[in-house]
C-alpha cells in the first residue's frame, strides 16, 4: 500500500512494466476465459469453474475483492493459493517493482498471473476488477473467450456516468476474432458492445439473440443453435442466477463442453455472500431460531435482484442489517428493498475508512420508506431482531466488505 499512487488513475503502464520485469507470465497461461460486467461476474465465473471441473479440468481462478482472506482471490488448479506460495509471488513482484508507484490491485494481479503461469492447469478464469479496458487483468492478447455480464451503473467516478460510457469500458476486454458471450443488457449498453465487437470481428453470443434461458415447471430451459437443454434450477438462489446460468452455459457450449458440464455449472457452483443462507457458526447460533442470510450486493441493480429473490422466498418476517460504503448509490440500492423488508438496522462497517456511518444509512433508509434504526455492532442488531421477532429472516447486506467482516465474526 505504501507504493500506491496518491491519485487513482486507470492506466495499464504500471502493469505492463511489472509484467515485463517478471518475465511476462500473461503469455504463458492456460486458455483464458475473461469475465467483465457490473453484476454477476463472480457467480458466472463460479458456475463456469464448476462445469469445467466436473469434466476433470484443472482450473485457475482470479477474483476480487476477497471476503475474509486475501487468498480467496487466487485459486491454483482448483485450490486456494497457500500462504507460502502467495508470500513467494508477492515478494518477487515487490522486488521486481522496486520503488515505482503501483496500485494494490495491479501488483497483486501480476502476482496472481505469475502463480498461474508457474502452475499447470487446463483453463484460467480471470474476473475484471474495475471496468475492463484499463483493468489490470486486461493484458491477455488472445483469450479463449470473453464474457460480459449485465452492465449497470456503478463506479461512475471511474467509468463514466452513463450506461453507454460504462459499457464502453466493459467492452474493452473484447479481442479481435475472439468469441464474446453477452448477458442481458440495456439497449444502450448492447449498442456499444455490438459496435466494439463488430469493429474487431469478434463473434457475439448474445442473450436474446443467440441463446435464451427461462424457467418452466421448476426447470431451467436453455436453448441455442445447438439445441435445447432441460436442467435443474441453479443452486444459487434468485432469478438473476438463472440469467447468470445462461451466460455460463453459453460459454461452456462455446468451449465445446457437454450437457453434463452445463448441469454441473448450475448445480455445483458455490459463491459466498450472494444470498447465502448461513447454517453454522457463532452468528448463526446467536440468531437461532431466526434464519441468517448474507449478501454482498451494493448497487441499484443488486438491490433489485435481492428484492426479487426475497419475494420468491417462503413468507417470513424479513429484517435487514445493512452497512454500505459512502461511494455507493445508497438510496438507489435501498429503494428496491422498501417493499419487502419489515425493518432495517444500520451499522457502520468495522475497519473501513470509507464506510457510511450507521446513522446516515438509517436516514437514507427512512427516506425510501423503510423502518430504520442503528446498532453499534452486527451482534447487537441480531440480538435485538431476534428478541422482537424470533422467527425472523435476518439478512445482512449492503457491502462485500461488511460480508467479509460477518464471515470472519461467524467463524470466530
Amino acid at each position: 500500500m505504501a507504493l500506491h499512487p496518491k491519485v487513482m488513475d486507470l492506466v495499464l503502464d504500471r502493469v505492463w512494466r511489472l509484467l515485463d520485469a517478471v518475465g511476462n507470465p500473461q503469455n504463458r497461461l492456460p486458455p483464458v476465459i475473461h469475465v467483465a460486467g457490473t453484476n454477476g461476474k463472480g457467480s458466472t465465473q463460479a458456475m463456469i469453474r464448476a462445469g469445467l471441473e466436473a469434466g476433470g479440468s484443472k482450473v485457475h481462478a482470479y477474483t476480487s475483492p476477497h471476503l475474509a482472506r486475501f487468498h480467496e482471490r487466487i485459486r491454483l488448479a482448483g485450490d486456494l493459493i497457500t500462504e507460502e506460495a502467495l508470500t513467494d509471488v508477492l515478494d518477487r513482484c515487490y522486488v521486481a517493482n522496486g520503488p515505482e508507484a503501483i496500485t494494490y490491485f495491479e501488483i497483486t494481479t501480476v502476482a496472481g498471473l505469475l502463480a498461474f503461469a508457474e502452475t499447470p492447469a487446463d483453463y484460467t478464469l480471470l474476473e475484471v476488477g474495475l471496468g475492463g479496458r484499463l483493468d489490470a487483468t486486461n493484458v491477455i492478447a488472445d483469450p479463449a473467450i470473453t464474457i460480459i455480464t449485465p452492465v449497470d451503473l456503478d463506479h461512475q467516478q471511474f467509468l463514466g456516468d452513463t450506461l453507454a460510457a460504462i459499457a464502453g469500458e466493459k467492452a474493452g476486454i473484447i479481442k479481435r476474432s475472439v468469441p464474446c458471450v453477452v448477458g442481458p443488457q440495456h439497449e444502450e449498453s448492447m449498442d456499444v458492445i455490438e459496435a466494439r465487437a463488430g469493429a474487431l470481428g469478434a463473434p457475439l453470443l448474445a442473450h436474446g439473440q443467440h441463446w435464451h434461458v427461462s424457467v418452466e415447471r421448476d426447470r431451467l430451459i436453455y436453448q441455442d443453435e445447438r439445441g435445447l437443454l432441460d436442467l435443474p434450477l441453479p443452486n444459487l438462489p434468485g432469478h438473476h442466477q438463472v440469467m447468470n446460468s445462461g451466460g455460463a452455459i453459453a460459454a461452456l457450449r462455446a468451449l465445446g463442453k457437454d450437457e453434463a458440464a452445463c448441469e454441473a455449472a448450475v448445480t455445483r457452483a458455490f459463491w459466498p455472500a450472494r444470498m447465502e443462507k448461513l447454517t453454522t457458526g457463532a452468528l448463526v447460533a446467536l440468531a437461532a431460531p431466526a434464519e441468517l442470510w448474507l449478501d454482498g450486493g451494493h448497487n441499484p441493480a443488486a438491490g433489485q435482484a435481492l428484492a426479487d429473490t426475497l419475494r420468491a422466498q417462503p413468507p417470513r418476517p424479513t429484517h435487514l442489517i445493512c452497512g454500505m460504503l459512502k461511494t455507493k448509490d445508497v438510496s438507489g440500492y435501498l429503494r428496491h428493498l422498501a417493499g419487502v423488508a419489515d425493518s432495517l438496522t444500520a451499522v457502520s462497517i468495522p475497519g473501513e475508512a470509507a464506510t457510511l456511518q450507521a446513522d446516515e444509512t438509517a436516514a437514507e433508509a427512512e427516506k425510501v420508506g423503510l423502518v430504520a434504526s442503528t446498532a453499534d455492532t452486527v451482534q447487537e442488531a441480531i440480538v435485538r431482531i431476534k428478541q422482537s421477532t424470533p422467527n425472523a429472516r435476518i439478512l445482512i447486506c449492503g457491502s462485500l466488505y461488511l460480508a467479509g467482516h460477518v464471515i470472519r465474526e461467524n467463524e470466530a
